[in-house]
Order: C-alpha cells, then structure tokens, then sequence
C-alpha cells in the first residue's frame, strides 16, 4: 500500500481563546474532538489551554493522547497565555506547559513556540498540507484572530499556494454574516461566483471532516507558481 495512503488526516482548527457566551460552542468544539479521535485525524492549533482552544485540545487529548495534537504559538503570547510559564521561572503557579523553546507536551498535547504570527500561520498550514487525504482547514466560532487566519488561508487557497478545504463550522449562526457578506462580494462582482465556494459552510459537527475529504477547489483560483510558499 501506497505510503501515502495510510497518512493521517492533519486538520487546523481556528477558533477562540475565550469560551463564549453560549455553551454551545464548547459543545461542538468537544464533539469536533470525538470526531477526530474516531476518524483519527491529527489537530494543528493555536496552542491555548482556555476557551474554545483549550476545549478541543483536552478533549482530543484525553480520547487519543497528547501526539494527536500540535500546538503552535508564538512566543510574546506564551508570556500572557494561561497555563503556560517559563522554565526558567521560579515564581508563578503551576501550569500545564513548562516551555523553553522547544517541544513540549502535555494534557493540551505537544506546542511549539515560534517567533511571530506569520511563522505560527506558515508552519500550521505546513501541517496540513503534509497530512493525508481529507485535511484541510476549520473554523469555530472566534474573534479577531479567528477571522485573520481564516481569511489568510482562504486567500493563499484563491493565489494557488495551497488547495487544501475550508470548512466553516457554523453553530448557531454564528458565521451568517460572513457568508451574507461573501454573496454580497460576489453580487458587487468583488469576488466570483466560484471563489466563493471556497469557503464551505458546514451546520453540523459530523459533517465537517467529510465535508473536507471530498472538497473541490475552485476552477476560478490561480494557478501561480509560489516555489515554497
């Protein structure tokens, strides 16, 4: 059997540091992990240990351990996030994650400390596009910086520099305003009726790895050559 065959899915998850308002988002973050550990698909993430982040990390952690998932996280955020410290510090309370510089593991799984947030974004995608069939990319519900990533990996799928699926999770219609906003885009001739479709919204949890295994890209994407982008 092709050695390619038997790779793992590797899927990134977008989504907030913050629990929400709505239970229901920690929910579907817990069920997404049980669907991961069923089909047994590898988590890249943003490396947090609270909110909608740290749900799904312990949850596919306790069900598959900590190798099933990859944080990645920039060093200046180490400095403020919850449940990590320096190893080097003496003060401060226990925390899940002793970090110094290099990989460590525990009950959020392995992190990775990079320098900034491009090199966390370049190196999350690198995950998945080294992963078996059906990775891609998903976002829960989040903030700001759900929504950057999002649109980042949305827009190198457009230029060409990856064809990997982007699956929106959309609990609650909590992403109805993005999606109204990408067909407003498209009636405003902004962005085309096939790029459009980039995106692919998925209502329901058990919906979302499928949804990704049997993506189509876009006939309208470029096709540029971007060497090792």
């Amino acid at each position: 059997m092709d050695s390619q065959q038997v790779k793992p899915a590797v899927v990134c998850v977008f989504c907030g540091s913050q629990a929400g308002n709505s239970p229901s988002h920690l929910e579907a973050a817990r069920t997404l992990a049980q669907e991961f550990h069923k089909h047994n698909v590898q988590l890249v993430y943003g490396g947090g240990t609270v909110g909608i982040m740290g749900e799904l990390a312990k949850t596919l952690v306790s069900l598959a351990g900590p190798k099933s998932v990859q944080g990645i996280i920039p060093q200046a955020l180490v400095e403020v996030e919850e449940g990590y410290k320096d190893s080097g510090s003496k003060e401060g309370k226990a925390a899940e994650r002793i970090v110094n510089q290099s990989v460590q593991e525990s009950n959020f799984g392995m992190v990775t400390v990079v320098s900034d947030m491009h090199t966390r974004k370049r190196l999350m995608a690198q995950k998945v596009l080294e992963g078996g069939p059906g990775s891609g990319f998903v976002a829960l519900a989040g903030g700001f910086g759900t929504m950057e990533e999002l649109m980042e990996m949305t827009t190198w799928n457009q230029l060409g520099i990856h064809k990997a699926g982007i699956v929106l999770l959309n609990i609650n219609g909590y992403w109805n305003g993005l999606l109204q906003w990408i067909q407003t885009s498209v009636q405003e001739g902004l962005v085309s009726p096939e790029n459009a479709r980039i995106v692919a919204e998925a209502t329901k949890v058990e919906n979302v790895l499928k949804m990704l295994k049997d993506y189509q890209i876009s006939s309208d994407r470029m096709a540029l050559n971007w060497g090792q982008e």
